[in-house]
């Protein structure tokens, strides 16, 4: 469907300019203004605005006849990635190299194996409270499977922001020749020294194809059962 929010577009192009012109000013107050800082703040800023959606020019042309009002949601976008700015530096990702660097393309010469984000959700099998503090782990035969780019973390923490939450994304693997089927062999591992070692066995298949999406679906995620974690023994007490 040919839907486009306009405020996006907008946004975009606003923290580049501003980024820039930071850079160009010599940067006085030392922000850092690294690919991973620019995205953030481009999703603080999108996170706090209403979208703007058009189908058509006639969408595009009433936009454009918005005059004062328009000048007026230009300013709060660029008030708000003022803020979001200031906020993601004073939080910068521990994960991210912070040197100027971007996130690394991945060039299609071969076909690709491409692996769907895989998420799920881990509770406490005596009070079915979600989990947070664990770490979880993806191995693929054997193996613990890379992550696309450093904002997907293979091991993984649950956080209190997202309790009992988890997901990885898969870097994609190089296959022969296109229009193969593989199956891939996952364990999902969860170890805490609160709980029973968790190993959670799936398999997965995927066609092998000239093409690498670049962006997050959610309609191309593996979506897990739900699991449990139990303390230490718990196992043997309820065979007993």
């Amino acid at each position: 469907m040919d839907i486009h929010n306009t405020n996006e577009e907008l946004v975009f192009s606003s923290v580049q300019t501003i980024f820039d012109e930071i850079q160009g000013s010599g940067n006085p107050d030392k922000f850092c203004l690294c690919y991973q800082c620019r995205t953030d703040t481009i999703c603080y800023t999108l996170n706090r605005i209403e979208p703007n959606y058009i189908v058509s020019n006639r969408g595009f042309t009433r936009i454009e006849n918005l005059g004062i009002k328009q000048q007026q949601i230009e300013a709060d976008i660029n008030t708000l990635i003022y803020k979001g700015l200031r906020l993601v530096n004073h939080n910068m990702r521990p994960t991210a190299p912070h040197d100027g660097t971007t996130v690394a393309s991945f060039k299609i010469s071969h076909p690709m194996y491409d692996i769907p984000t895989i998420s799920g959700r881990i509770f406490d099998g005596i009070s079915f409270e979600p989990i947070v503090g664990v770490e979880v782990s993806l191995y693929c035969d054997g193996e613990l499977v890379e992550m696309r780019n450093n904002n997907w973390q293979n091991p993984f923490t649950m956080v209190p922001s997202t309790p009992g939450a988890f997901s990885f994304w898969p870097l994609p693997i190089t296959a022969d020749s296109p229009d193969t089927s593989k199956e891939f062999d996952f364990t999902l591992r969860v170890n805490s020294p609160d709980f029973e070692q968790l190993n959670h066995f799936f398999k997965m298949t995927s066609t092998s194809k000239f093409h690498n999406p670049q962006s997050y679906a959610l309609n191309r995620t593996y979506k897990l059962p739900d699991l449990y974690l139990f303390p230490p023994g718990e196992a043997e007490i309820n065979e007993a």
